[in-house]
C-alpha cells in the first residue's frame, strides 16, 4: 500500500515542528520517495541518529513487509 507524499510530511512535521520538508516521488508510483527535511532537531546528531529521529517519527509505516512505505532516501540538513 502506497503512502502519499504530503502524509509523509506530515507525520515529519509533527515529530519536528520546525521540519521544512521537500518530497520528491522518484519513481512516479507514491512509492519510492526522497525526502529533504531541514531541522534544526537535527543540530549536534550525526546522520545515522538524524535518520532515527525521522524513521521514529513515521511510527512504524516502513517496518518491513508490512510497512505502507516501501522506500525512503533521506537528506537531512540543519538550518
Amino acid at each position: 500500500m502506497a503512502m502519499q507524499g504530503d502524509i509523509i510530511a506530515q507525520m515529519i512535521k509533527e515529530a519536528l515542528p520546525d521540519a521544512q520538508v521537500e518530497m520528491i516521488d522518484l519513481a512516479g508510483d507514491n512509492n519510492h520517495w526522497k525526502a529533504i527535511i531541514t531541522s534544526s532537531a537535527f543540530d549536534g546528531m550525526n546522520r545515522v541518529k538524524q535518520h532515527q529521529l525521522v524513521y521514529a517519527a513515521l511510527k512504524g509505516k516502513m517496518d518491513g513487509a508490512n510497512g505502507e512505505l516501501h522506500a525512503l532516501a533521506l537528506e537531512t540538513r540543519t538550518p
